[in-house]
């Protein structure tokens, strides 16, 4: 075995893992029914594919291997467990009969033959051990709905499908989310156990009640994707992993629900925001809003992707214009314009007046008024923010008293400008952002 053919099984080894994880998983879930054992044995498939393709080369078809690999593994467990149960149930059984009890009326399995080895019957365990399911759905698509089932709390969700669908460790997790490892052991367990107790069906949902689970399924997507693109110091790059996961794991969705307009406009959105990750920080670890990042440190790519696929669900005839869509035909409008001073901002604030019409949130409800301010309206916007401030619907949250301290700014009012950028810097969460704020306050100060 060279050297190149053992780098090239391991490679195999680690894009299996990627692309295949959750199909053998589901798989197993389906087959079984044991979440637990599913992973198990798909964790064993891919540590024997570690040990054996470098030396004796990668399978023609991965994923066909690693799931009949991992599917042996599980009738063995499953037969052993058999096979140790019939031996307590004999062993009882024989204490029954040295105290002179019947156990002809008992149910139950027959007692073993001299010698006999369930391990060495042909017959598999109950269930359905095909390869493909009987009504064609795929496995990982029923892995999706059920990982995001809305009776789970909304932390074991997440956990779960990171977990379970995206083949992260739990201690992968557990430091993503900046929480000790048996907490997210516990979490991830207790979710297994409520989708077993609860008796959650390993289903997609009819089509009456699609349109909701899939909002749902969404949501913990856009939810695992902001908590790796929002990561900042220290923890950018354990946390900005879950950006791409979160991506990964939204491609796989539009994949298997093509016809679905806010899957791929969650997709578009996703990937236009994440292009301008790197450009977040710079090189001293400080926060760079957006007007002044260095858009040569954009992802062309991923901005091209992103807007390729906002044409095609353009061309869609009768497309749904919902959430997803508005806010990725936002970020689309900063990520293609040249130059801070060159974004469209009548079209935003245009996008967002539509986008309150859905969803009259209110942070959509201040991202609106700042739109319209850059749009040339400061004084429209501010009045805006001061009415959503009065509301007291967004008290504790800084972004507030930022967006009204730059539209002060552009009013020509420093000194006012300064005051709220200071309230905001009071009750701003990161490190990152107080530093950018104090900077901002700096610059107000030294214009007056």
């Amino acid at each position: 075995m060279t050297a190149t053919a053992a780098d090239d099984g391991r490679d195999a080894v680690a894009r299996a893992h990627r692309d295949e994880w959750a199909r053998v998983t589901a798989t197993l879930i389906r087959q079984t029914g044991d979440w637990t054992l599913a992973e198990e044995c798909a964790a064993e498939a891919f540590a024997r594919a570690v040990e054996r393709w470098p030396s004796e080369g990668v399978p023609r078809n991965p994923g066909a291997w690693l799931t009949t690999v991992a599917k042996h593994l599980a009738i063995d467990r499953l037969r052993r467990r058999a096979n140790e149960s019939a031996k307590v149930r004999e062993a009882a059984q024989v204490d029954e009969v040295e105290r002179g009890r019947s156990v002809g009326r008992r149910a139950g399995v027959p007692l073993p033959a001299p010698g006999d080895d369930p391990a060495e019957h042909e017959s598999e365990p109950g269930g359905d051990w095909g390869d493909e399911p009987a009504d064609g759905v795929d496995d990982r698509l029923r892995l999706v709905f059920t990982c995001c089932h809305p009776a789970l709390a909304l932390d074991a969700r997440v956990a779960l499908t990171l977990r379970t669908l995206g083949g992260l460790t739990t201690g992968e997790i557990a430091q993503a989310f900046l929480v000790p490892e048996p907490t997210m052991a516990q979490r991830i367990v207790r979710a297994k156990q409520r989708i077993r107790n609860a008796g959650i069906p390993y289903r997609v949902p009819d089509a009456a009640a699609l349109p909701e689970r899939l909002g749902g399924v969404l949501a913990v997507l856009y939810l695992v994707f902001n908590a790796g693109y929002s990561a900042s110091g220290g923890d950018a790059e354990r946390r900005g992993a879950l950006a791409g996961e979160a991506i990964r794991l939204t491609r796989l969705v539009v994949r298997l629900m093509p016809d679905e307009d806010e899957a791929a406009s969650l997709l578009a959105l996703m990937l236009l925001q994440d292009s301008r990750r790197r450009a977040r920080f710079d090189d001293a670890g400080e926060l760079v809003l957006l007007d002044a990042q260095d858009r040569t440190r954009w992802d062309a790519g991923e901005i091209a992707s992103g807007v390729a696929v906002l044409r095609a669900l353009a061309r869609r005839p009768g497309g749904i214009r919902g959430p997803y869509r508005l806010q990725a035909e936002i970020a689309a409008s900063h990520a293609t314009a040249p130059t801070a001073d060159a974004t469209d901002f009548d079209r935003i604030a245009g996008l967002y007046d539509e986008l309150a019409g859905i969803d009259p949130s209110p942070v959509v409800a201040l991202n609106r008024a700042l739109a319209h301010g850059f749009a040339g309206r400061p004084q429209a916007g501010l009045d805006e923010l001061d009415r959503l401030a009065a509301s007291g619907a967004l008290d504790r949250y800084h972004l507030l008293p930022a967006a009204q301290g730059e539209l002060l700014a552009r009013l020509g009012r420093p000194e006012a400008a300064a005051e709220r950028l200071r309230a905001a810097l009071a009750l701003a969460p990161s490190e990152a952002e107080r530093r950018q704020l104090r900077r901002r306050v700096d610059e107000l100060d030294a214009a007056h």
